[in-house]
């Protein structure tokens, strides 16, 4: 391998230990439901968004709480000589997405048949570092 490939591939590697992700599929929540949720945390620091999600009366809200957990073990697992309150830890980006569906039949009165719809979502988040 040359030197400039190296050199690359080693600022590559820096660059991703600086983030961290999580992803959750199948949640129970439609994704509208979820991206209420979202929306209060896009962008902020990880401390207070553990604060703001563990006093939501959201499904969605604990769930979301969960893997943000998971995020941040992820970027200690990645950074284990490293402290957390050091690297001021934010949520980069938040996503929810329809992941799909169950497609179930209610009876109806006079021999109707009403469709339910049970939709799932796909929640992505990455943590990032501020560079200070």
């Amino acid at each position: 391998m040359g030197k400039r490939k190296r050199l690359m591939a080693e600022a590559i590697k820096e660059n991703k230990k600086k983030v961290a992700f999580a992803s959750l599929n199948n949640h129970g929540v439609s994704a509208k439901k979820t991206k209420l949720v979202v929306d209060l945390v896009r962008g902020m620091d990880v401390p207070r968004a553990l604060g703001v999600l563990k006093f939501t009366p959201n499904k969605s809200a604990s769930v979301i709480e969960k893997l943000l957990l998971s995020a941040i073990a992820n970027w200690e697992a990645k950074n284990p000589d490293r402290d957390i309150e050091d690297a001021g830890l934010y949520i980069k980006t938040i996503t929810v997405d329809q992941k799909g569906m169950l497609k179930r039949i209610q009876p109806a009165p006079q021999g109707r048949a009403h469709r339910i719809r049970k939709r799932f979502s796909k929640i992505n988040i990455v943590l990032g570092e501020k560079n200070s």
